[in-house]
């Protein structure tokens, strides 16, 4: 089993709360997660119609069951179990008794919210990182290949081409789970959504574009984009607002979480089509953000990135904030760097001055050094800058 980086932190955060509720897309293997941390502690799951029917006629018998606690999976297809666990670990007093696990963040986290806060703790788990594909010694060897791949662990653990396993997930799950949350009854316009979406990512998200393009309304497209959001499949990466008396753009920018599925469904399907399409530039930096924010998750922390663009064209693809100061991040695709290459963040050093933080870059390339004080770095350590 590939090690998860974040299973030291739900190991720490039981001891100080009676509860960890770990969240995130499916198959991005939080009950893997969750059994390994309870290694000798029972395990149900709410998915199963005989269990799930159980904890919602009786939840009572149903959690006496587990005196010392158990990995409760899905447990949002059951919120009604939510308040009698509030009372019970109330009653117990004992730390570390429960790991609940959810896919879908809206559901799981309304109810959580309402009925356990402050006694539980909250981790969400993406697809695997780079750093934990690479100690395990199973980091594709190109980053063409690594953006073909993609993170998620079934692939990684299963005899699977990319392609036949994000052909079943997409079908299985983004086509029954989010149709069935946003009763959804064109199947074939949401599919184009989905993949129009794909095509956008890395980029500004003009919603009025997005919805005449796929024939729907500008209500449906930001209903569409919150599930999708809640589904943790896309996110959106908010404009950081400081402003240096330069008018600012205001959109936000829309990512998957992971570019292996936006890559599928971009049709594309080998290495050498990856290195010729359009949107590599676009999928290397859906890679490179959804790292930085696995680095920050993986420790239990929010992300708190952004990005900065003015309305003349300056712009910094990553602004990191730490603390009173600001790191700056430009992420490029090719191998090879230029002089134009530094010139986004000499510029913004210049306009932030005594706000910057050490600025860096992430490239295609695999070496890191510095140069004219930027910390030049290769993809396969991008996890580890943020440490």
């Amino acid at each position: 089993m590939i090690q998860r980086h974040a299973e030291k932190t739900i190991t720490s955060l039981l001891r100080g709360f009676p509860i960890v509720t770990v969240t995130g897309p499916r198959q991005s293997g939080k009950t893997t997660l969750a059994r390994a941390v309870f290694k000798n502690k029972p395990y149900a799951s709410l998915e199963e119609p005989d269990v799930r029917q159980t904890a919602i006629d009786d939840p009572r018998s149903f959690l006496a069951r587990f005196p010392n606690g158990a990995v409760l999976d899905e447990v949002q297809r059951a919120p009604e179990i939510l308040s009698y666990l509030q009372t019970l670990v109330d009653k117990d007093g004992r730390m570390g008794l429960y790991i609940l696990t959810g896919s879908q963040q809206f559901g799981l986290m309304s109810g959580i919210t309402q009925s356990l806060a402050g006694r539980t703790a909250f981790l969400e788990l993406l697809p695997f990182a780079v750093p934990e594909l690479s100690a395990a010694d199973r980091l594709p060897a190109s980053i063409n290949d690594m953006m073909l791949t993609g993170c998620y662990p079934p692939i990684y653990d299963r005899e699977l081409t990319p392609a036949s396993w994000y052909g079943a997930y997409v079908t299985a799950y983004v086509e029954r789970d989010v149709r069935q949350m946003l009763k959804v009854q064109e199947l074939e316009t949401f599919q184009r959504f989905v993949r129009l979406c794909a095509g956008r990512t890395g980029q500004l998200l003009n919603l009025s574009s997005l919805a005449t393009e796929c024939g729907i309304t500008h209500n449906t497209v930001k209903a569409w984009i919150s599930v999708l959001e809640a589904s943790y499949l896309v996110f959106l990466l908010r404009p950081h607002t400081v402003s240096f008396n330069k008018r600012l753009v205001k959109m936000p920018k829309l990512y998957f979480y992971d570019a292996g599925l936006a890559a599928w469904l971009l049709g594309i399907r080998t290495s050498e089509q990856m290195e010729t399409h359009p949107l590599r530039g676009n999928l290397f930096e859906t890679f490179i953000v959804a790292e930085l924010i696995k680095s920050r998750m993986n420790r239990g922390e929010k992300p708190a990135l952004y990005f900065w663009r003015d309305n003349i064209g300056n712009e910094v693809d990553l602004i990191v904030e730490q603390g009173a100061k600001l790191m700056p991040i430009e992420i490029k695709s090719g191998q090879t760097l230029t002089r134009e290459s530094f010139a986004g963040l000499e510029k913004w050093n210049a306009l932030a001055a005594d706000m910057a933080a050490s600025p860096a870059l992430i490239y295609g390339g695999d070496e890191s050094y510095r140069q004219k004080g930027i910390s030049v770095v290769g993809w396969k350590q991008c996890g580890q800058l943020l440490k």
